[in-house]
């Protein structure tokens, strides 16, 4: 009985402590591992002897899952979470917010424009692990306007140039520009802009600059304040002033998104889901028929595939179509239904004597290429009496309203307050700095009418929209008359060179071999005719 008495305290004692650990378990939603100490204090009890419900809580296949993280259904909560980039305290942040905060409906039409490729972009960001911030990067470049172009002749919402474009997959052809494809901009951008942050060892601001001023600007004003002793982040660098004020955009963006209501901003939401669906083609189809099969207008087709720059897509390819997501299945059986050669409008031409696959190209608005294509031709030989098939439009060309030459009728003819319009036809010679000064307008408002940067290249007879404040010609001490071009046929004669004929004519030899379709190591011979297109006012004034 003694024995047993005595023993009566250790056993109290043992219920005691086994009774705390399961009140402890009841509080905790994981395990509790006591300390080495509070092990040694309690002695072990025989497995016999272990109350079943501290076995159940012991074990971890007994624990629920975890839930995951509820998917947000506004996507600019899905873009906030993925926010990466640091934060900055600086007075070009400040003043890009107040830029905006005096902009109201700034954002409310962006994100409309952002509506259709957004989810896509932000799919492609995270699928990299990327920091979202660079889905907002189409904000500062383009605002996301699919069709903006600069005056250094970047395009697209990611506003590549052409040479960057190139070295990233972009097609560029007279049918396609794949800077306007949001697809194939959006995985060349971000292609561009993981080598660019593996470049600078992960940081993100250094990349971004880059993006803007190119890599090798950043790495020289890195290299220089490395040499001076001065630090080598971003905001100690002497970068262009664009680029000192592109990076506190998009941070002020940053900013602006994660709390809109903060800036007295409100944000209209996109639903976190697609919007989009692509289609794969085999062939090239008439994109005013792919509109009325899909249940839309050629204009929202253009605002979806805004990479096609002519009335079809590329025979060459990328024959994809973007489309709202909930009519790609029926515009998948409708077109299913029709054959491929019935996606193009065909017209058979008859060769004309002296006629060349150029000069039949230029008559249709189509490529010499295309022509070879579609006639399985190997060269530039055809015979005159021979036949053609020519793919054309389908309709008329204002129906296409956001081809690249509606666009552009487009921009030259908007009304520009206090201007009259006056129209010029380049000639041999001339560049937008020449006809600019000629005219008394600035050389980027001359470019800017016309779609067009100052460094892209001017084609003898193609037509400029020039508005100046005064209706009347614009006279300076030598003005030069309007070019006027007119077809002439010149017969060779004996002693003649191309040479000799473009000197004559003032025009160029590669004019000449363009318009005849004559090789480079063909011979002229005399009673050969030839066909110019001759500004007759330059031949009058010599």
């Amino acid at each position: 009985m003694q024995k047993i008495l005595q023993s009566l305290p250790i056993a109290l004692a043992l219920l005691a402590g086994g009774c705390a650990i399961l009140d402890t378990a009841d509080e905790t939603a994981g395990p509790r591992h006591p300390a080495a100490s509070e092990r040694g204090a309690t002695p072990e009890l025989p497995a016999a002897l272990v109350p079943d419900a501290l076995v159940s809580f012991e074990t971890p296949a007994s624990l629920p899952d975890p839930l995951p993280p509820a998917r947000p259904d506004d996507l600019w909560q899905r873009i906030r979470e993925g926010f990466r980039l640091p934060e900055a305290d600086d007075p070009k942040v400040r003043q890009q917010l107040s830029y905006f905060a005096a902009r109201p409906d700034y954002m409310a039409r962006v994100a409309e424009r952002a509506r259709p490729y957004l989810f896509h972009i932000v799919e492609q960001i995270e699928a990299r692990d990327l920091p979202t911030e660079l889905a907002l990067l189409p904000v500062v470049e383009s605002a996301f306007r699919p069709f903006a172009y600069s005056h250094g002749r970047a395009a697209g919402i990611w506003q590549f140039v052409p040479a960057t474009g190139r070295h990233y997959g972009l097609t560029q052809n007279w049918w396609y520009d794949g800077r306007r494809d949001v697809l194939a901009a959006t995985d060349a951008a971000l292609d561009y802009l993981e080598r660019l942050s593996e470049l600078f060892d992960g940081d993100w601001l250094l990349a971004v600059a880059a993006y803007n001023a190119g890599e090798g600007r950043v790495m020289r004003a890195i290299e220089r304040n490395r040499a001076a002793g001065r630090p080598g982040d971003f905001w100690s660098l002497d970068l262009p002033r664009e680029t000192r004020h592109y990076v506190p955009r998009l941070l002020a963006l940053r900013d602006l998104v994660q709390a809109p209501e903060v800036h007295g901003l409100s944000i209209p939401e996109i639903p976190n889901e697609p919007q989009i669906a692509t289609v794969e083609l085999d062939h090239q189809i008439d994109l005013a028929l792919a509109a009325e099969l899909a249940g839309i207008t050629v204009e929202q087709l253009y605002q979806l595939n805004p990479g096609y720059n002519r009335w079809a897509t590329a025979p060459e390819g990328p024959h994809r179509l973007v489309l709202p997501l909930e009519l790609a299945e029926a515009f998948r059986t409708a077109v299913a239904e029709r054959p491929p050669e019935s996606w193009l409008r065909w017209e058979r031409h008859r060769v004309q004597p002296g006629e060349s696959l150029i000069a039949i190209a230029r008559r249709y608005h189509v490529t010499v290429d295309a022509l070879r294509e579609a006639n399985d031709l190997n060269g530039s030989l055809i015979r005159a009496g021979s036949h053609l098939l020519v793919p054309v439009a389908s309709r008329p060309s204002g129906e296409y309203a956001l081809s690249a030459g509606q666009r552009l009728r487009a921009q030259q003819d908007r009304q520009r307050a206090g201007r009259e319009r006056q129209s010029y036809v380049v000639r041999s010679g001339d560049s937008f700095w020449s006809i600019a000064r000629r005219h008394g307008v600035g050389v980027r408002e001359l470019a800017g009418w016309n779609n067009m940067a100052p460094g892209d290249t001017l084609r003898v007879g193609q037509q400029l929209a020039i508005w100046t404040e005064d209706a009347q010609p614009v006279r300076t001490a030598r003005a030069a008359p309007e070019a006027r071009l007119q077809s002439v046929r010149y017969t060779v004669r004996k002693g003649d060179s191309l040479y000799a004929i473009a000197q004559r004519f003032n025009v160029t030899v590669s004019q000449l071999r363009q318009w005849n379709g004559l090789g480079t190591g063909g011979y002229l011979q005399p009673g050969q005719t030839l066909r110019l297109r001759v500004d007759v006012t330059a031949q009058s004034s010599r």
